[in-house]
């Protein structure tokens, strides 16, 4: 049995200290996971540099972390259906699982959901966790603990495309290739998308969104949307039905909105400003669908299916590697855009 639990612990912006923490102690249907493998997400970026991300904000230390995969060290008494050895995924969010949303299936707008590395609640970039067994999904033996870990946000475009509709046929827009808009537009394949095409202002990531199956790119060098949004129209061949935004900024949003085929809709993933301006009555008189996405629900194990048979190769966009004693260079790494970082893995285990 381990006997220390290092983690690494935010105590404000960019202030990332080295901790010892108790080994936790084990409700019955929990379980204690060696944390192996942890992804650095752009929430945790915010938190790192801001102390804020969305409506959260840090005002206590907090471990960091919520893309995660580990080994189960121990079982709760009442834990049945996972043993010790066994490689896991950790969905981050646990919800009351007894509200009206819980019980509808929408356990993700839970208002009582713990979910790692969001304040209050502390993460998993540690030696030793503690989880929910019913949280927790066993890999198989082929499927590594680094692809476990990015099984979070491929979960958040599994819910991204369930909501925007994407289905056989489809064309799609993603604004932002990003890890998620690249997961997004990987997953718009998987279900069956005719064309996907991915806008970006970096041509590092347009040329890794090209590799990976994009049909099409474009690198955004206007401010003006409907330029773009003609653009987009005139290198697809038509309006794409759906548009997924992915890159937080309000003129992707501004340009979905313009870009859409009548009747179609978009799904906000990225995080834009608290109030945005947005051409209202275009969007009203083309009846286009905006969909807001939190997080994501049930889609754990279409996103375990996607890498395990493998439709989706999570494995191409982790870029650098570190250990969790290097958790502060790893965060710099993310956030340089020199180092060309797409999807960045901290080892907890090393």
């Amino acid at each position: 049995m381990a006997t220390e639990n290092l983690a690494a612990v935010l105590h404000g912006p960019l202030d990332v200290r080295f901790q010892q923490l108790p080994i936790p102690d084990l409700a019955p249907d929990d379980v204690l996971i060696t944390m192996g493998s942890v992804g650095i997400c752009g929430s945790d970026l915010k938190y790192w540099q801001t102390g804020k991300c969305g409506r959260f904000s840090l005002d206590a230390p907090m471990v960091m972390g919520h893309e995660g995969a580990g080994t189960v060290l121990r079982l709760g008494s009442r834990v049945k259906d996972l043993k010790i050895g066994d490689s896991v995924a950790v969905e981050p969010g646990v919800p009351c699982r007894v509200c009206r949303l819980c019980k509808s299936g929408r356990y993700n707008l839970c208002k009582d959901v713990t979910f790692c590395a969001t304040p209050p609640d502390h993460g998993n970039l540690c030696r030793l966790y503690k989880h929910p067994a019913d949280f927790c999904f066993k890999l198989p033996p082929h499927v590594s603990l680094d692809e476990g870990a990015l099984l979070e946000p491929l979960a958040v475009a599994v819910y991204s495309c369930q909501r925007g509709g994407v289905t056989a046929g489809s064309n799609v827009l993603v604004c932002g290739a990003g890890p998620v808009g690249v997961l997004t537009m990987l997953v718009a394949k998987r279900m069956g998308a005719a064309q996907v095409i991915a806008t970006d202002i970096s041509d590092h990531r347009l040329a890794q969104a090209m590799s990976l199956g994009a049909d099409h790119v474009i690198k955004v060098n206007t401010d003006d949307p409907r330029e773009l949004a003609n653009d987009i129209a005139e290198t697809l061949g038509e309006q794409p039905d759906v548009s997924v935004e992915c890159s937080g900024v309000d003129f992707s949003f501004r340009t979905a909105i313009h870009a859409t085929y009548p009747g179609g809709s978009i799904v906000m993933v990225g995080r834009g400003s608290y109030d945005v301006t947005i051409p209202y009555t275009v969007a009203a008189t083309k009846e286009v669908d905006i969909k807001g996405i939190f997080r994501y629900a049930n889609n754990y194990p279409a996103a375990l299916d996607f890498v395990s048979s493998g439709s989706v190769d999570v494995r191409s966009l982790i870029s650098h590697h570190f250990s969790l004693k290097e958790t502060v260079q790893a965060f710099q790494t993310a956030r340089d855009p020199d180092a060309h970082a797409m999807k960045v893995i901290i080892h907890c285990d090393q």
